[in-house]
C-alpha cells in the first residue's frame, strides 16, 4: 500500500502526487508501487535502514521481534518503506508527533529514531513486568510455560540490543550527514534521540541480566525440590527396609527352634511390635539427620 503526504499551513494531508516536500509511505507495497516510485526518484537517494519493534502474532505478552524500516531521502521528497503497519508510522500519519512536517526531512527521520526509542523502552517496561509476575510464581507450582515465556523474554532482549546497536551506529553516522538542510531544532532532537537510544541499550542490558538471574533461580530452585523429593523417598526406603529384612528373615525355610518368639502364641505381635519400635527409631534418626 502507498499513502503519500503532504504538510499544508501546518496540517498534515494526503495528497496524490509526488511533488517537493511530499511523504511518500509505503506498506507492504507491490511491484507496480515499486516501479512508480523509483521511476519519480529516478536518483540515486541516502538510504537509511533503521529496526523497529513488533510484536508477533499470537505469542505471549512481551513477546517481540524487530524489522528493519527504510528511509530514502532525496532533495525533494523523503520514502519510508515497511514491510507491515507499525506504531511508529502510524503516530505520524495521524499527526501525534508535536512539530512533524514532511518539508523538513532530518528532522522527520530525527524523529522517526525517537519515536522508535522511546517505543522500545516502553516495549522493555512491559518485558520486565511480564519477568516480576513469573518470578512471583516461584514460590507456587513451576509450570513449563513459565520457562518457556522466560527463553521467549530472554529472545527477545537479544532482538532488541541487536538492533539498538544497528540503530546507535545509523545515528552515528547520521550526525555527520551534511547533505540536507537542516534546522537549528533538529541537533537538540538528535541530541534527544541520542540519549533515548542510549538509555533503551542500558535497559536492556540490564534487563537481560534480571532474565539471566531469574532463569538461574528457577533451575535452583528446581534442583533443591529434586533433591528434597530424592531425600525424601531414600528416607521412605529405609524405613520400609527394616520390616521387610524382619519378614524375611522370619519366612526363611529353618527349624523353629533357633528363632526367637517363633514357640511363643504371642510371638507374631512381640516381632510385630518390636519391628514397628524398630520402624520408629529409624525415623526418630532420620528426623534428626533433617533426613525426613
Amino acid at each position: 500500500m502507498m499513502k503519500i503526504y503532504r504538510t499544508q499551513d501546518k496540517q498534515l494531508t494526503r495528497v496524490d502526487d509526488m511533488n517537493e516536500g511530499a511523504w511518500i509511505c509505503l506498506t507492504n507495497p507491490t511491484d507496480d508501487e515499486v516501479r512508480r516510485v523509483a521511476a519519480t526518484l529516478d536518483i540515486e537517494p541516502a538510504v537509511i535502514i533503521v529496526d523497529i519493534p513488533v510484536k508477533v502474532d499470537g505469542a505471549g505478552e512481551g513477546i517481540y521481534t524487530t524489522i528493519p524500516l527504510g528511509i530514502l531521502l532525496t532533495q525533494e521528497l523523503i520514502v519510508t518503506v515497511c514491510s507491515t503497519d507499525t506504531a511508529v508510522i502510524g503516530d505520524f500519519a495521524a499527526c501525534r508527533v508535536k512539530g512533524f512536517s514532511t518539508r523538513k526531512k532530518m528532522r522527520f527521520v530525527y524523529q522517526l529514531l525517537y519515536r522508535a526509542a522511546t517505543m522500545y523502552q516502553q516495549e522493555l517496561r512491559l518485558i520486565d513486568r511480564r519477568r516480576q509476575a513469573i518470578e512471583k510464581n516461584l514460590a507456587g507450582e513451576l509450570k513449563d510455560s513459565d520457562l518457556m515465556e522466560l527463553h521467549g523474554l530472554e529472545s527477545t532482549l537479544v532482538y532488541f540490543a541487536t538492533s539498538l546497536r544497528a540503530n546507535a551506529t545509523v545515528l552515528d553516522r547520521l550526525t555527520r550527514y551534511k547533505r540536507l538542510e537542516q534546522y537549528p531544532d533538529d541537533r537538540e532532537l538528535l541530541d534527544d534521540v541520542i540519549v533515548e537510544i542510549r538509555q533503551a541499550i542500558e535497559m536492556t542490558s540490564i534487563y537481560r541480566d534480571d532474565i539471566k538471574g531469574t532463569r538461574e533461580l528457577f533451575s535452583s530452585i528446581l534442583d533443591n525440590r529434586l533433591n528434597n523429593a530424592m531425600k525424601y523417598l531414600t528416607s521412605i526406603t529405609l524405613l520400609m527396609a527394616v520390616p521387610t529384612v524382619i519378614s524375611g528373615l522370619y519366612g526363611m525355610n529353618v527349624q523353629s527352634d533357633g528363632m526367637p518368639f517363633a514357640n511363643t502364641t504371642a510371638g507374631f505381635a512381640i516381632v510385630l511390635g518390636l519391628t514397628l519400635a524398630l520402624c520408629v527409631f529409624a525415623a526418630w534418626v532420620l528426623h534428626k539427620k533433617h533426613m525426613l
